[in-house]
């Protein structure tokens, strides 16, 4: 092979290299897009108010209208792990369940109550037990029950009705 041919094969090279960096350099001067400063897209968001909040005071009459007690008691099945429903039962991991509608909270002398829960001077009624099974650990802070809670409006009113069915003396509803 001769100088010439050598000469010709980096020339080639040469060019194509300054092709493609003369390429791109003029692609980027026709194609030149401003960055923005910040990367990706604003979405407008608009805020609404949520319809429920635990301070607000819940129609207990119709929360309770939803409920079924046959509902109710296929939704304990969930507190079963942790509680007794049965009369006479015995305490679990939490306390027995057998008359706790409109009894004092903390009240079963026999089970060891958290601190928040002994000192929660409140009683069972409809409207106290629907907001602590909507989200126990925010209705009563710091309590022991690691139940997430029941956010279904039929499935907490159910639960609520089975637990006054199961009572020496079930209230009537309101």
């Amino acid at each position: 092979m001769d100088s010439f041919e050598i000469n010709k094969i980096i020339a080639a090279v040469i060019l194509v290299v300054v092709l493609v960096v003369g390429i791109d350099k003029l692609s980027t001067f026709i194609f030149h897009v401003d960055k923005p400063e910040t990367p990706g897209y604003t979405i407008e968001v608009e805020q609404v108010a949520s319809t429920t909040t635990a301070e607000e005071k819940v129609d207990i009459v119709s929360l309770l209208a939803m409920g079924d007690i046959a509902h109710g008691e296929k939704q304990f099945k969930k507190c079963k792990a942790c509680h007794s429903i049965k009369q006479g039962g015995g305490n679990k991991i939490g306390p027995k369940l057998w008359n706790v509608m409109f009894r004092p909270a903390g009240s079963i002398t026999d089970y060891n109550y958290s601190k928040a829960l002994s000192s929660y001077s409140k009683e069972w009624n409809w409207e106290e037990m629907n907001g602590f099974l909507i989200k126990p650990a925010k209705w009563i802070p710091n309590n022991k029950m690691g139940f997430a809670g029941l956010k279904s409006e039929k499935d907490r009113a159910s639960v609520i009705l089975y637990l006054n069915q199961n009572s020496d003396n079930p209230k009537p509803l309101p």
